[in-house]
């Protein structure tokens, strides 16, 4: 993969398998002059590949670009060897290396990691600063790669060509050009799935899996979450490409059915109604019946599983209700979820939500908040609401309403994906519904009272 140039940025933007491209001219919004709001597409590239736990990612740039969001979000890996995205490196690129180029610098990073942290490949990634002063990172790697005989990607991210959602798909543009397709497995599973935008945050990804594998799916490779980079090197041998909500990695797909002839399916794994749903469609996809059959005897036991396992949480918040401020498919997904549990939505946020996420959420929820900042308190008044569900900056207005709040961004620690994790979901908004915190904060103190 080239440097990336205006034509590249333009067809990403411009999605032919995006469902928004009939509803306004770019599918992604394109970058505004000085604003990095909500990530740049070097932050977007990081969040795609990082969960890769068995290469070193390293970041050409200065210092400070890795202050922004290096490894931010659980994403756990079983990689049983050094894992290297804990690690921030960098070239650290300096003035002077801005006047007379860094390339040495580059050079000599990729063999001080390659001797030191014996990884099975690097990740290089482009910035603002190495893309402007025109490094020759490509050729770099080439060399390095021949050399040492390990990969080399190159990640053309500078964060001046737009927001995370781009650099998510440049993300997936380096490993279609310079991974997928350079590896042949020893056999061709006829029921391999690739996940796509699944970075397996807090452990998503370990409540389903093995499901799908009872069921006898296999999961070929990952995008990334407990990803390998062997495995991704062989994704072009799955018979479907799963994306797992993340819209984002859509090019990469609709690329990969057009050179490898892998069809693709979109999927949510959150709630009872879209798991279910969701393993549905993937054995659906492969036309089998004794593969459909297994699926939903597996579907039976598990949901029958889960009832039983629900019914003194459902106990608890009957008649409850709820808002979400949330962003992307979760706006709608964990919507899903609180249904499940018998909690009425009252209204979910869709300010980050795609075209496509916000007709999906019209269907889970009446109420679509724009501008949550200014709406959420008053829709908490209006409509008598019990729970407020959305990022730590949300907290202060449950506090002020003297409602019950849980964290349901990427910072939480417990995986509310599948069946189990809406247990998990069940015990947090319970715990947090029968936390007297919330409504003793909001009350005069005993020395205020006259």
């Amino acid at each position: 993969m080239a440097m990336v140039n205006k034509k590249q940025i333009k067809d990403l933007l411009n999605e032919s398998a995006c469902a928004s491209n009939d509803k306004k001219k770019s599918s992604c919004d394109k970058p505004k002059p000085g604003a990095s709001s909500g990530g740049c597409a070097f932050e977007g590239a990081q969040i795609a590949l990082f969960p890769f736990a068995d290469v070193v990612h390293l970041v050409h740039s200065p210092a400070t670009c890795l202050g922004a969001s290096w490894e931010t979000r659980a994403t756990p890996s079983s990689y049983q060897g050094e894992n290297n995205t804990y690690m921030g490196y960098c070239t650290d690129v300096t003035t002077n290396d801005v006047i007379f180029g860094g390339n040495k610098k580059l050079e000599e990073s990729i063999e001080y990691i390659i001797a030191n942290k014996n990884p099975k490949g690097i990740f290089v990634y482009e910035t603002c600063v190495t893309a402007m002063i025109g490094d020759d990172m490509d050729d770099i790697a080439r060399r390095m790669q021949k050399k040492h005989n390990i990969p080399v990607v190159i990640v053309h991210s500078p964060g001046f060509v737009g927001s995370k959602n781009l650099g998510s798909r440049l993300g997936g543009e380096a490993i279609l050009s310079q991974l997928i397709g350079t590896k042949e497995p020893e056999s061709v599973h006829p029921f391999g799935i690739n996940l796509i935008g699944e970075y397996n945050v807090t452990g998503d990804m370990w409540q389903y899996t093995p499901i799908l594998e009872r069921i006898g799916i296999k999961v070929v490779s990952t995008l990334a979450g407990d990803g390998r980079l062997e495995n991704i090197q062989m994704a072009h041998r799955a018979k479907l490409n799963v994306i797992v909500c993340a819209k984002s990695l859509i090019t990469l797909v609709r690329k990969m059915e057009e050179q490898y002839n892998i069809p693709h399916v979109s999927v949510s794994f959150y709630g009872k109604r879209d798991t279910t749903k969701a393993i549905m469609t993937i054995v659906e996809a492969f036309k089998d019946k004794k593969l459909i059959d297994k699926a939903k005897e597996i579907i039976k036991e598990e949901e029958e599983k889960l009832e039983i396992a629900l019914l003194p949480y459902k106990k608890i918040l009957a008649g409850k209700k709820a808002i979400l401020n949330t962003g992307g498919n979760k706006s709608w997904s964990i919507a899903s979820a609180l249904q499940d549990i018998g909690i009425e939505v009252v209204a979910t946020s869709v300010r980050k939500a795609t075209l496509e996420d916000i007709e999906i959420a019209k269907t889970y929820v009446n109420i679509l908040m724009k501008e949550p900042a200014t709406e959420q308190a008053k829709l908490i008044d209006e409509h008598n609401v019990d729970i407020l569900l959305a990022g730590g900056r949300s907290l202060y207005t449950a506090i002020k309403k003297r409602i019950a709040f849980v964290d349901v961004n990427q910072e939480k620690q417990v995986s509310y994906g599948a069946y189990n994790g809406l247990i998990s979901m069940a015990q947090d908004v319970c715990n947090s519904v029968l936390n007297p915190v919330f409504k003793v904060v909001g009350t005069t103190a005993p020395w205020e009272v006259e």
